[in-house]
């Protein structure tokens, strides 16, 4: 079948086979990582039971990334948070049911990332009744954004900064999770029915709920409080760990100052249970509180002396030198760097505040990546001089600047088998010595990915007729507006009309070597097509084939057919 648009985050992650020699890469475990394997213990897959004043309260961990919680009602449950897959909600809910097999009545959404909403087709198909699903009026947003136009480069970063790729072997956990499963089942995001701005007041199965919109590690971010249960649910705004007030896998930014006053809102409440989405649940105000303040405070504190340092005119780099938290609050085991780190959040913050733009004139419009190379080059005398000094680096397990190095001669065209053998020594030593598993496993999978050892994997399907119905006809224009390359293309004004169904009507023009998306197709229409929205989503998916879908009638064209489908095949 031709596929005309692949959507990444529909298929298991692929990466290239080297053509060179495949070795074999041992990868260390040094005493460095000690803290960090022991920090598995945080993920004992268990369910965990709490009978709180308000009633049972069930807390699944271990599955997947994200924790999954029920609470009991009157003849009804609520899920919050349904995991990263339809595989883990299966095993969790075979738990769950063991503790109560009453129906699902309604699903909280914490928040937008897939470890917590890709499992929630499980549980709508469960049952004839189907549950209520409920989250922040952004969460479809930016549901839809990931999934669209941004989802091939943060497939390919989150690939390797949760180590999906790596040998089982050699991936000690991801932080806040023991790994991450959404690549074993169909993905199961079900977009919700009802949505709030600021906040919810809700009883479901005789369950008192509150929802308060609290930005922090999403902008649609939620926090989830049961008065009769003294139990606060906070999301992804406290774990057992640093936060990732930035994640290198890529992400909008994240607004640190909300995060803090969120966390004083849940503060007020004074809970007795708190249970997050990532690590064990904490017990007892006084407890929960010292962890809130904790945790407040030490994103403040980074917040507060980068803006300080940021006024003083200093860059970036030099801020990242001269921050880090104080000794009392940072032997905190909550804020371990196990995921986020201080450095990384520095960078963010000055980021979000004055742009890409560090002051330095010098950075401004700086010499191209090659450029730099040759000048560079020139100074150590020449590529095979730069090659000796990488050699020298490694020897000396100065890893960061033979990685540095290595950069240089890559952007030379130099990448010969020594150098590339060099970089993944560079590669394996800096990951397998750091206890900050987004950087360990970022740092492996490049090295293995280089290696040649993560080999061609066949696409394997997660597409799902419900998946589609839940993914917007406008997030597919979108991602095909992003997705066409306009070279040797030389089409002006020509456009398609597209009437589905529906009722909905779409148009793509390409013009100025951009495709035009419009709701505008009034008129001057080169092409029309007639179809159902998920008939032409199934298309842009590679599911079905537009031929036989025009041949069998199911999809109406008034003009060429031959044009219509060599138009497809521009947005590859």
């Amino acid at each position: 079948m031709h596929k005309y648009l692949i959507l990444s985050f529909l298929l298991i992650f692929v990466f290239a086979c080297s053509d060179s020699k495949q070795t074999i890469i041992d990868i260390p475990i040094t005493s460095d990582v000690e803290d960090l394997i022991e920090h598995s213990k945080e993920f004992d897959q268990q369910v965990l039971t709490f009978d709180t004043p308000g009633g049972k309260v069930h807390f699944a961990i271990g599955f997947g990334i994200a924790n999954s919680i029920m609470v009991e009602g009157d003849e009804g449950n609520i899920i919050i948070d349904t995991s990263d897959s339809v595989f883990e909600a299966e095993k969790i809910y075979t738990l769950f049911r063991k503790k109560n097999s009453n129906p699902i009545k309604a699903i909280i959404y914490t928040h937008n990332h897939g470890d917590h909403t890709f499992g929630a087709s499980y549980y709508v198909n469960l049952q004839n009744e189907k549950p209520q699903i409920i989250a922040h009026e952004d969460t479809d947003y930016y549901v839809q954004r990931i999934m669209g136009i941004l989802n091939p480069i943060i497939t390919s970063r989150s690939t390797k900064m949760f180590g999906t790729a790596l040998p089982e072997k050699d991936l000690i956990n991801v932080g806040i999770g023991p790994s991450l499963s959404v690549s074993k089942s169909p993905t199961g995001y079900i977009k919700p029915n009802l949505t709030f701005k600021d906040n919810l007041n809700l009883n479901i199965a005789g369950i008192e709920i509150e929802l308060f919109h609290a930005p922090g590690e999403t902008n649609d971010q939620i926090f989830v409080w049961l008065p009769e249960h003294k139990s606060l649910m906070p999301g992804d705004n406290i774990y057992k760990t640093f936060p990732n007030l930035y994640t290198i896998r890529g992400t909008t930014h994240r607004d640190v100052k909300g995060w803090i006053d969120s966390i004083d809102h849940m503060k007020s409440f004074s809970p007795s249970f708190l249970f997050p989405s990532h690590t064990k649940p904490i017990i007892g105000v006084d407890k929960i509180q010292s962890a809130l303040n904790t945790y407040r405070d030490a994103i403040q504190f980074i917040h507060d002396q980068t803006i300080r340092l940021m006024n003083q005119g200093l860059y970036p780099d030099e801020i990242v030198e001269m921050i880090s938290l104080p000794k009392h609050i940072a032997d905190s085991p909550y804020l371990y760097e196990f995921y986020g780190t201080v450095r990384w959040s520095v960078k963010s913050i000055f980021n979000g505040y004055l742009g890409w733009f560090s002051g330095n004139p010098s950075e401004l419009d700086p010499l191209s990546r090659k450029e730099k190379a040759i000048r560079i080059s020139r100074l150590a005398g020449g590529n095979d001089k730069l090659l000796d000094q990488l050699k020298v680096a490694v020897e000396n397990n100065d890893m960061q600047w033979a990685l540095e190095l290595s950069d240089h001669l890559i952007a030379l065209d130099y990448f010969i088998d020594e150098v590339k053998d060099l970089r993944i020594d560079a590669l394996i030593y800096e990951g397998s010595r750091s206890s900050n598993p987004n950087k360990r496993n970022y740092f492996l999978s490049s090295a293995l990915e280089l290696n040649g050892s993560i080999l061609d994997t066949p696409l394997t399907d997660r597409t799902s007729e419900e998946l589609l119905q839940n993914i917007s006809i406008d997030t597919l224009f979108d991602v095909l507006s992003s997705r066409y390359n306009p070279i040797n293309h030389t089409d002006d004004n020509f456009k398609v009309c597209f009437n589905f169904s529906s009722s909905k009507s779409k148009s793509i023009t390409l013009r100025n070597q951009v495709a035009v998306v419009s709701d505008d197709i009034v008129q001057n229409c080169n092409i029309k097509i007639l179809t159902e929205e998920l008939e032409f989503k199934k298309i842009l998916v590679g599911i079905s084939n537009p031929v036989s879908l025009i041949a069998s009638g199911s999809m109406g064209v008034d003009g060429s057919t031959t044009e219509f489908l060599q138009f497809l095949a521009k947005f590859r």
